[in-house]
């Protein structure tokens, strides 16, 4: 399996010294080959746009969901990119509106709040090369060596912070974020049912973490939005830093998940394709209710 891992991480590093328009018609190719061949993955897919969009009719539902494929297979092959070009080729590719500065210019802890669009690690990368703040983030542990060192090598290249294991306890990014990190949080996935409450996402009750708010409570974070995305052809990439929130966290950890949510359900109806819908994000039900999926 490694074997493979590698000969996988060096088509990603021959992708990442083509234009960005050739590896994003390469990306939207496979992504059509993913539409055919991921069954589960795309079923997974339309459930949640079922769920999410009952207004629109079911071929307005595949024609978002299609196109979701070719984003995804996109944002992976120019993982490359991100991994292996050089700092000034990604700052003329990646363009970020907003406060970027935000976090160099508040003395205090600093919490980026990132949903999981398709452009998540542009996000992440353009937080190391925007801005000097030291970064720490969470990220998932692979079961194959080689995928996860190629991935914590991606995002270490800057030298510019660490990344957390989602299995290991708080503390360790805890203790970097007193010594001022900026969290780079990414708080919208279902993690089951242990420190979450349901509340509304798109209409639908959904397992939301408590962790933002009580984190934020807890360490005097301010919070900013950051949504990231993916634009046609070799335009590159477009990271947003909206105004940071100035009455989050309130002193009620459940209405901040439900206000949280709010915010990321309009930034989906805004770019409906290049959200992560092929993850189970209502797998976790309340009690006595029915799987959704």
């Amino acid at each position: 399996m490694n074997t493979v891992a590698r000969g996988v991480l060096g088509l990603l590093w021959l992708l990442s010294w083509l234009p960005l328009a050739v590896q994003a018609a390469a990306g939207r190719g496979l992504g059509k080959l993913l539409w055919i061949a991921a069954g589960s993955r795309r079923r997974i897919a339309l459930r949640n746009l079922e769920l999410t969009m009952p207004d629109k009719s079911e071929a307005e539902r595949r024609a978002i969901a299609y196109e979701n494929f070719q984003w995804i297979a996109r944002s992976f092959l120019e993982r490359g990119l991100l991994w292996y070009a050089s700092p000034e080729r990604l700052r003329r590719l990646i363009h970020v509106e907003g406060d970027v500065g935000f976090a160099d210019r508040e003395p205090g802890a600093v919490m980026w709040l990132v949903p999981h669009f398709v452009a998540l690690d542009v996000a992440g990368a353009s937080t190391q090369l925007f801005q000097g703040r030291k970064v720490g983030s969470i990220y998932q542990k692979q079961s194959i060596a080689v995928f996860d060192k190629a991935i914590r090598a991606g995002r270490l290249r800057f030298d510019q912070g660490d990344v957390f294991s989602r299995h290991e306890k708080a503390l360790p990014l805890i203790r970097a974020i007193r010594r001022g990190f900026a969290f780079f949080n990414l708080p919208d996935m279902d993690f089951g049912p242990q420190e979450a409450v349901f509340v509304p996402f798109m209409g639908v009750p959904a397992a939301t973490l408590l962790a933002p708010s009580k984190m934020a409570k807890s360490l005097n974070m301010k919070v900013q939005p950051v949504v990231a995305e993916m634009l046609p052809g070799g335009q590159g990439y477009r990271v947003r830093f909206l105004d940071p929130w100035t009455d989050f966290p309130s002193d009620d950890p459940v209405a901040d998940a439900a206000r949280m949510n709010e915010w990321i359900a309009s930034e989906v109806r805004r770019n409906p394709s290049q959200y992560y819908w092929v993850h189970k994000r209502f797998k976790t039900r309340p009690p006595g209710e029915p799987s959704l999926y």
